[in-house]
């Protein structure tokens, strides 16, 4: 597990949500023709693998994430790449007195612990 890889997260989630916008877009619309009903059909089917795709990679990494067993790193991990925040915001939100270069280094050495 990389931070680039965990980085992607915040953006699966979304791409998850904007897939399932598109299909429902494309179940109400009322096809033409039976072409245009074969065209909608091919097109619900290509959104659906890539929604499988991004879906299990969106669990891969919230399942890293559950699995660190420090709460104040899975707590950084939850707020940086979970929910998108800065690190300096992440180090405020945790408090304590926590710089946003200490809680940073601290996730970058847990990645790297783990490698």
């Amino acid at each position: 597990m990389t931070l680039r890889e965990l980085s992607q997260l915040r953006y699966l989630r979304r791409e998850v949500d904007l897939d399932r916008e598109r299909l429902a877009g494309l179940v109400r619309e009322r096809p033409a023709s039976a072409a245009h009903a074969s065209e909608i059909a091919e097109k619900c089917g290509q959104i659906v693998v890539k929604m499988e795709q991004r879906i299990a990679e969106r669990d891969r990494l919230e399942a890293y994430i559950a699995a660190i067993d420090d709460s104040l790193t899975r707590q950084a991990f939850k707020l940086r790449f979970m929910d998108g925040l800065s690190w300096r915001a992440v180090a405020y939100r945790i408090g304590g007195g926590n710089t946003a270069d200490g809680i940073r280094k601290r996730c970058q050495r847990y990645v790297r612990r783990q490698e």
